[in-house]
């Protein structure tokens, strides 16, 4: 999304910088670019929210110890398609990678590869993951959510079990891929804090009071006693929500054996990818051809009075993208403020902008 700041800085130098200060940090191996790489393609899609704005978090839980900068994670099981490991609280961004990856690697063999991961750190925005696979050919599927956190009450509650629990799902085509990443709750934890701090209020009644009063105010999501996120779906079909809430709970929780039975306490994440090669089903072409055929249909749907055009997931992060790649990443202001103090900590040169206006 466009946040109307003029100031523009060129992808690879603020990956350069981010990875900079991850290096500074501790992270050793191929972890700094890994992390800054993601966290930057997360800006480049408009995810601002979980984009370079988590890197001084990041930096912050290496400095306190809250997540680990150097190893590799413990491999729990391994039968060629599936994979369990123990994250170790390593760089969740960094472990979500590799699971990709590996599943990628290991699909033209198997077919469907899911990878599942207990006690990893934050993993950023799931959406950045995508074109891992897509660019591939392959269709992947990546939910995740915090077993030491609760935010979002069970549909007809009003006290919080889930994190948002967010899913995102890449979709070839034979043009852009479809690119989903949506939550079981209406908003993110993320965007709550966010506004928060900037004195706004939801554009709805996402939220419910301690009492249970549906609000548009974040700010009782911070009170004592504290309000909840509605699930997808708002006080009026919150089932919807609740039920992919709690799919997400057991494809992440439950097939990783580690979850909120074990009432752990620090901030990370459990974490499910599963990768498919369309190769192995119907066939490569015709998945495309499929899928191709729903997009341009999609597309082609008269639009509703007050909408342009239909559009499909992802297509306007795509757009951002391309755009954000040719003239520059217009960052949410307050990012690179909030990292100077760990520059300066660390001896990294701060960035320029590349143009104004």
């Amino acid at each position: 999304m466009a946040t109307g700041h003029s100031v523009r800085y060129p992808a690879a130098d603020l990956s350069r910088y981010a990875a900079q200060l991850f290096a500074a940090a501790g992270c050793d191996g191929d972890k700094p670019n890994t992390i800054a790489a993601a966290l930057v393609e997360a800006d480049l899609l408009g995810h601002t929210t979980h984009g370079l704005q988590l890197a001084p978090t990041y930096l912050g839980e290496l400095e306190s110890g809250g997540m680990t900068p150097h190893g590799e994670p413990d491999v729990v099981a391994d039968r060629g398609a599936a994979v369990t490991w123990d994250g170790r609280r390593l760089p969740g961004v960094w472990l979500t990678a590799r699971a990709v990856d590996l599943a990628v690697d290991r699909a033209a063999t198997y077919g469907v590869v899911t990878v599942v991961i207990r006690q990893s750190h934050h993993i950023g925005c799931l959406a950045a993951f995508l074109q891992r696979a897509t660019d591939r050919g392959l269709m992947i599927t990546i939910a995740s959510s915090d077993p030491a956190v609760a935010s979002v009450a069970p549909f007809g509650g009003r006290k919080a079990v889930f994190t948002p629990n967010p899913f995102a799902v890449g979709i070839p085509t034979d043009g852009d891929p479809i690119l989903i990443d949506i939550s079981a709750s209406i908003t993110t934890n993320g965007m709550a804090g966010r506004l928060r701090r900037e004195g706004k209020r939801f554009p709805g009644p996402w939220a419910l009071d301690a009492t249970g009063q549906p609000t548009d105010d974040p700010t009782e999501l911070f009170a004592d006693p504290p309000g909840t996120l509605l699930p997808t779906g708002g006080a009026d079909h919150g089932h919807k929500g609740y039920g992919l809430a709690l799919m997400v709970e057991a494809l992440t929780q439950g097939l990783t054996g580690f979850g909120r039975a074990e009432a752990p306490r620090r901030w990370g994440a459990s974490v499910f990818v599963q990768v498919i090669d369309p190769a192995v089903f119907g066939g490569a072409d015709a998945f495309r051809r499929e899928t191709g055929w729903l997009a341009a249909t999609c597309r082609a749907t008269p639009p509703v009075p007050g909408v342009d055009a239909v559009r499909l997931p992802g297509e306007r992060g795509l757009a951002n993208k391309r755009r954000a790649l040719a003239v520059g990443v217009d960052l949410y202001p307050g990012i690179l403020e909030a990292l100077a103090p760990f520059a300066k900590k660390y001896g990294v040169q701060e960035l320029a902008p590349q143009s104004e206006g």
